[in-house]
């Protein structure tokens, strides 16, 4: 795989999903597609427990996304991130909960470009590595065709060079974080046309892709990545499996009977180290998605794998449903 072409396919970054185990069994399923940690707000990086938010297994090509506003914050939090191996820290520009607008970043960041481009020029000073911006293509009552040309302007003057553009308004005030990843209506033309107009940016596109044929069809007009979210964690082996041999050319596509069996020593550790089994499966409930025995896998993790003493006996119980 040549450099930088894991980004022509990305796995959002998703709070209370995309954790460290989640990425562990996303990674058996596609050796090439980027992952993306949860966000994590810049003060947690800077004052917390820095093993549990920022370790990871390392293997293959994983970007930490930052949550902040402050840019003396999010420099620290950069010059601490940048000893943890990561392949891209990326500032999060795109959130609309009222926990990320209450700390004046996310989303409500769209309003204010200078101080993104402010933001990323204090992280790309610090980071070996390169800083992007996941965005929105507007919030509010904000013209999208007006205001995102100057958006991605401003943070090109920065040192941005790659930028991941989620479809969609964010509406603040009126929507829930859920609303807003599915009422807002999409607008991929528009995404499209920024490439256009910003040739020399390495531009994404995020938002309501649910498959991977759908994923190939943007490439197709001249996008550089394509970023998808619910639908790979809730059909991961459909998006990711043949991936590596789709998007990457990187060899046949995998078998999701291998990528469980391939679960069963990484599972084994985090038990044997004290770990929970459902820290791993509820991750993996939808591996099977769409083939017989997919429920009876779902029913048996789910249903067991909170259990006290939930092992491997339960999971390869819940492999036989479907093997």
């Amino acid at each position: 795989m040549t450099e930088n072409q894991s980004h022509r396919l990305s796995i959002a970054p998703m709070m209370d999903w995309t954790d460290r185990n989640c990425r562990l069994f996303h990674r058996q399923i596609s050796r090439n597609a980027l992952l993306y940690t949860e966000m994590v707000t810049a003060p947690a990086v800077i004052h917390g427990e820095q093993e549990r938010l920022l370790g990871h297994a390392g293997d293959g090509p994983v970007a930490l996304q930052l949550g902040g506003s402050n840019p003396a914050e999010l420099r620290a939090a950069t010059r601490i991130a940048a000893g943890w191996g990561y392949d891209e820290i990326n500032l999060n520009c795109g959130c609309p909960s009222d926990r990320v607008q209450s700390g004046a970043f996310g989303a409500v960041l769209m309003k204010t470009p200078n101080l993104v481009a402010e933001c990323v020029a204090e992280m790309i000073a610090e980071s070996p590595v390169e800083v992007t911006v996941k965005c929105r293509i507007g919030v509010d009552d904000q013209e999208p065709a007006e205001i995102l040309p100057r958006f991605l302007e401003t943070i090109r003057g920065a040192g941005v060079r790659r930028v991941i553009i989620h479809a969609r308004k964010a509406w603040l005030q009126g929507l829930n974080p859920r609303q807003n990843r599915d009422i807002p209506p999409l607008d991929y033309p528009l995404v499209v046309a920024m490439k256009r107009a910003f040739p020399d940016l390495h531009i994404s596109i995020n938002g309501g892709i649910g498959s991977l044929a759908e994923a190939q069809a943007l490439l197709a007009q001249g996008l550089d990545g394509v970023m998808i979210g619910r639908a790979a964690y809730y059909e991961p082996f459909n998006i990711l499996g043949a991936a590596d041999a789709l998007i990457f050319d990187d060899g046949p596509p995998n078998d999701a009977f291998a990528v469980a069996r391939a679960m069963r020593p990484l599972i084994a550790a985090h038990l044997e180290a004290g770990g929970r089994l459902h820290q791993i499966t509820r991750h993996m409930l939808g591996l099977f998605h769409g083939r017989p025995g997919a429920r009876g896998w779902r029913r048996v993790l789910s249903e067991g794998g909170t259990a006290e003493g939930a092992g491997l006996g339960l999971y390869d119980a819940a492999l036989a449903e479907v093997g």
